[in-house]
């Protein structure tokens, strides 16, 4: 039953994984699916066992000492197909695999057997005064030492029993505390178990009706064909189209500011001619009047005859340096670039944008064959999805929901009412492992009151005949626990030897195995549980025993927490693709795209009048100035001097003559200089510095302004011709991928459903955590560990007491009052 829900659950999952086939995919627009609906699982398969986890591990080690032989995979083959036996070696084999349980076992009889019969022995060779029965004790020099020695080791090995005693109670108890706890962790997994099973329905009613998302966003882009597609073609076009126009109207920008720095040459050359016409006269004024307060009488003087000497020779320097009146004039160009601007090239190059931006309304008007398909397509999308409702509501999925919940109820129910039973058993189970502690902590108090008494009670001056009761208590305590000890160690070695050959090999050949999935592997052997079957899982699930489905990789997957499409590979049951297999309805569609005629003439990127203004600028004759004479006379500087340096100069020497006439005429004189600076040689430079930007810019646009134009013309031809000639084709390339887009759509939904069902649909971590519950948790770590620890400590105790009863009665003669006693002799004692 369980196996067919997994298979209906998922059989419309299998439809969604049919493989589409697009003649273009390009990346379609994003999708939002959401999240599928999923509740996380209470159950941690994890089980830590705290501090008794370190006893675990020694016990772990132990028994690799015991057994380090790897896991017998090809005897439990031959065992599980019942073929063990068919060869001599097959013997050999097992006993080499368990050698260290059968040596360890046959210990184990030995003690069993020889024990109580040394014990019997022991019993009658004491009661004929034998073997230390005899009340008498001889007197020996190191008998002190004995004392101390048989003293000390009593008390270590009974120190070695209480901590191996220890460990088995504490495994005792932690396997009752961990049965107890089971109770929940059983709940758990049955919560888990029940939310798979409600969830699963909802996850796929959730990925149905997402198709709704998908369909939706196709039959949005539809209803919007004409503008996405136009926008699509214009687009590609614009590749072409809009650089060409960009050059265009760039050029048209040339245009007028070369018409602006025409005018700046024009306006500037005939300030800077008449402006150094001026200046020139001025300076001249300036060196008569100087010339002539230089030949004054006061120059005469011996001490201002040198400073005069230097004015009067510096007076060649008041000159102009530029000359602007032999500069050609502009005004022709100025007039042909007048006559280009009469037509605004601008205007028409955004004539030619408008025109282009109008694309998407012609694309609209001319593709009525493709809008007459739309109509079916919708018609298409809304078959395929009653079709996968229909489909959906025809799997018997909620009937056998319940079949499975009312199953999972009564086993749930089941459990419950006999969990009590074991409960109780493990009381009994308990009760007697307590029982067999206590057996030992019987005998460690013995020994542990007969060391605490004789050690107190003894008095190393009193003879053996005299020694106090308390001493002699303790001696007679010693031997209590001696006799207790051949009473109970059979029982307690029985009970050893029964639980470490099967709690070990249970660790072996089960914990071991499953932890590192060797047990799967073994599982997964061809023919092992079925001899006419490859692989026995996929024979079960799908009568074809060919499919390669293990035990091993359906466990892993789970654990993973995939979902259970994937991890049964449900694909090889049901194979549905037809039902989101649209191409054969997109056929007829395709068709009729391929026979498209779109004339796209109208559009007029540039007309021949625009085309013409742009050679009449190409032909304005601004490559004809001659920029090498405007840029030589703007390099110069507007005076042969700073006239404002020569006026500080002037100044200068004027304070060096002595105080008078003389003095302040030629201050006057630099304070006129200074004064022609500011009035006219500071607009002159201002007027030189406009015509050097405006004869540059000229410059840079005349550089091959021809083979500019020339270009610029190409390249809207080039685009118009892509608009009158392959427009078609055009539109036919971008149609063409507009509907692989529509196509796309879908196959972002079947992807997205192929991740869904592979991580989220019927995640099937509540079987993996059953598993793992009850192989690893239950039976290896509740279980197992602590069989394996009890026996463990109660065997270690077990072992130890053969050297505590020899101690024992030896330390017993140096406690217990004798009968007799002698003098002091040297001999060795004989019992």
């Amino acid at each position: 039953m369980a196996v067919e829900l997994c298979l209906l659950l998922l059989l419309f999952c299998g439809s969604t994984i049919s493989e589409v086939q697009p003649i273009y995919k390009p990346p379609p627009g994003t999708l939002d699916f959401g999240f599928v609906p999923a509740k996380t699982y209470d159950t941690g398969a994890y089980h830590e066992p705290g501090p008794i986890g370190i006893l675990f591990k020694v016990v772990h080690a132990f028994l690799y000492l015991v057994q380090p032989n790897p896991f017998p995979q090809d005897l439990i083959r031959k065992l599980a197909q019942q073929k063990f036996g068919n060869t001599q070696g097959d013997y050999q084999k097992a006993i080499y695999y368990e050698i260290g349980f059968i040596v360890s076992a046959a210990l184990g009889l030995l003690f069993i057997l020889l024990l109580p019969l040394v014990g019997l022995c022991f019993c009658m060779c004491r009661c004929c005064d034998n073997c230390g029965g005899e009340m008498h004790q001889r007197q020996k020099k190191n008998a002190d030492c004995q004392r101390s020695c048989f003293a000390t080791f009593l008390f270590v090995a009974s120190l070695i029993i209480s901590v191996g005693v220890l460990c088995a109670y504490a495994a005792n108890q932690h396997l009752t505390s961990q049965v107890r706890g089971a109770k929940k962790l059983v709940n758990s997994n049955f919560k888990d178990l029940k939310v798979f099973l409600n969830d699963t329905p909802a996850q796929i009613d959730y990925l149905v009706s997402q198709y709704n998302t998908t369909k939706d966003k196709a039959l949005s882009d539809l209803n919007n064909v004409g503008p996405l597609l136009g926008s699509r073609v214009q687009e590609q076009l614009g590749k072409e189209v809009r650089p060409a126009l960009d050059a265009a109207l760039t050029m048209a920008g040339a245009i007028r500011e070369t018409k602006e720095a025409l005018e700046n040459v024009s306006v500037s050359v005939e300030v800077l001619q008449e402006g150094t016409e001026r200046l020139h006269a001025n300076l001249t004024d300036v060196k008569m009047h100087l010339s002539n307060t230089l030949n004054d009488s006061a120059c005469a003087a011996a001490q201002a005859a040198s400073t005069c000497n230097i004015i009067r020779n510096s007076l060649n320097q008041l000159n102009i340096n530029a000359n602007f009146s032999g500069l050609p004039g502009v005004s022709s160009q100025l007039a042909k670039v007048n006559d280009v601007l009469k037509i605004d090239l601008s205007s028409l190059v955004q004539k030619g944008y408008a025109a282009f931006n109008d694309t998407p309304d012609l694309v609209v008007n001319q593709t009525k064959n493709i809008l007459s398909a739309v109509p079916y397509i919708k018609n298409v999308l809304e078959s395929i999805g009653s079709n996968i409702s229909n489909f959906t509501k025809t799997l018997p999925v909620q009937k056998i929901i319940a079949d499975l919940t009312i199953y999972l109820t009564q086993s749930e129910a089941y459990v419950q009412d006999y969990f009590p039973v074991v409960e109780q058993y493990d009381f009994y189970r308990w009760l007697g492992c307590l029982i067999l502690c206590c057996m030992v902590v019987l005998i460690v108090i013995f020994y542990y009151l007969g060391l605490l008494c004789g050690t107190c009670g003894y008095d190393k001056h009193a003879s053996p005949t005299t020694r106090g009761c308390i001493s002699n208590t303790g001696g007679n305590f010693l031997m209590a626990g001696v006799g207790f000890s051949f009473l109970f160690s059979w029982v307690l070695m029985i009970v050893v030897v029964l639980t470490f050959v099967t709690g070990g090999n249970i660790e072996k050949l089960v914990c071991e195995p499953f932890e590192d999935k060797t047990l799967f592997k073994v599982l997964d052997t061809p023919y092992l549980l079925n001899q006419h079957w490859k692989n026995y899982l996929s024979g079960i699930l799908f009568k074809n025993p060919n499919i390669n489905l293990t035990f091993e990789k359906v466990y892993s997957d789970c654990k993973e927490n995939k979902g259970i499409y994937t991890s049964l590979h449900l694909e090889h049951l049901f194979n549905i693709n037809e039902f989101l297999n649209i191409s054969m309805y997109t056929e007829d569609v395709a068709l009729r795209i391929e026979h498209i005629q779109i004339n796209l003439s109208k559009i007029i990127l540039l007309d021949e009048i625009g085309k013409e203004n742009l050679l009449n600028f190409s032909s304005s004759g601004i490559e004809g100035i001659n920029f090498g004479a405007y840029l030589t006379e703007i390099n110069k500087s507007v005076t042969k001097v700073d006239l404002l340096s020569f006026a500080n100069d002037l100044e200068a020497r004027a304070d060096q003559l002595p105080k008078g006439a003389l003095e302040n005429a030629l201050k006057g004189h630099a304070n006129n200089i200074r004064m022609i600076h500011s009035q006219q040689v500071v607009p002159l430079e201002q007027a030189m510095s406009t015509l050097n930007q405006s004869i540059r810019l000229l410059k840079r646009t005349s550089s091959e302004l021809m083979v500019k134009v020339k270009n610029v013309i190409s390249a809207v031809n080039a685009a118009q011709l892509l608009i009158n000639n392959n427009a078609s084709l055009v539109i036919v390339q971008e149609t063409k991928k507009y509907m692989d887009t529509i196509v796309g759509y879908f196959e972002q939904y079947i992807e997205w459903v192929k991740e869904s069902i592979a991580m989220e649909v019927a995640a099937c971590k509540p079987i993996a955590n059953v598993i793992d519950t009850a192989v690893d948790i239950f039976l290896c770590s509740y279980v197992t560990d602590s069989v394996n620890t009890f026996w463990f400590g109660l065997g270690g105790s077990s072992i130890f007491l053969i050297p505590a009863i020899i101690f024992a009665v030896k330390l017993s003669k140096y406690y217990r009052r004798m009968d007799t006693e002698d003098v002091y002799d040297d001999s060795v004692e004989q019992w």
